[in-house]
């Protein structure tokens, strides 16, 4: 079934949609879930947990700002993510009442939002194939032997390219301090 078809039945509300969606997109999600999750009870957690997302939010979906599959990895993705968080909060002993607010002050979100469109910048300027390279690390969270394999390069270097990459953006960044 074609993605259009698929975005049809999903718009339409219509279960066969939903199931559709996980025949075409179930591999690429388990693809990104697979290096933040380790464990296969909490993969498949967060694939059914993903999937519901997307079909509860798929309101929210707008296809001019992206394709699909690029929606659906972003919901997969902070789904991934969010699980992490979860299960790490679950882990952590409560916090005593007199200790600060972990939430980030007015500043530090303004400076924030800064780094992070200059970093946006930098990162568009950088050439497709280490743009690609540097979200599949820093972004999909993959393993350095995982993109050698499949770019059919050395974990080596990969690691230097991803060092160039860092250094050329820390250039474009200003070089003061910022972190990538």
């Amino acid at each position: 079934m074609r993605e259009e078809e698929i975005l049809a039945l999903l718009r339409a509300r219509d279960e066969a949609g939903m199931e559709e969606m996980l025949k075409h997109y179930g591999p690429l999600m388990r693809y990104i879930i697979a290096p933040i999750l380790r464990d296969a009870h909490d993969r498949e957690d967060c694939l059914s947990e993903a999937a519901v997302r997307v079909w509860e939010n798929f309101d929210t979906y707008d296809d001019t700002r992206g394709s699909l599959a690029a929606w659906i990895t972003a919901v997969t993705r902070n789904t991934a993510l969010n699980m992490i968080r979860r299960n790490n909060r679950q882990q952590t002993e409560e916090i005593a009442a007199e200790t600060p607010s972990p939430a980030p002050t007015p500043e530090e979100i303004i400076l924030q939002k800064e780094r992070t469109r200059v970093l946006s910048q930098a990162v568009d300027t950088l050439r497709p194939r280490d743009r690609n390279l540097f979200y599949r690390k820093y972004y999909y969270l993959q393993s350095t032997a995982r993109i050698a394999a499949e770019l059919g390069m050395t974990e080596r270097a990969v690691e230097g390219r991803l060092y160039r990459i860092k250094k050329k953006l820390r250039s474009l960044m200003g070089g003061d301090g910022n972190e990538v």
